[in-house]
């Protein structure tokens, strides 16, 4: 399958875990520019955070390509 995600609140603890367990996870990005949904992607966290506009993918096992996705950052 392909476009399957997992909405998380820290995206580099998220990508941290897997990529620990030796899954091959892609850089994060975030959209650019901000406000719209077309342009490209820039390497790292949004610099605002904002919901849903940062990402790193992976693939399991199986061949199913998973994107991580920031929703609700908090920082601690």
């Amino acid at each position: 399958m392909q476009g399957l995600y997992l909405v998380v609140r820290a995206l580099e603890a998220a990508r941290a875990e897997p990529a620990e367990r030796g899954v091959h996870v892609g850089e994060i990005r975030h959209k650019a520019p901000l406000g719209t949904w077309q342009g490209c992607f820039e390497p790292g966290v949004g610099p605002e955070r904002r919901d849903y506009a940062s990402f790193a993918e992976f693939s399991d096992p199986e061949g199913n390509m998973w994107t991580l996705q920031e929703r609700g950052f908090r920082p601690s």
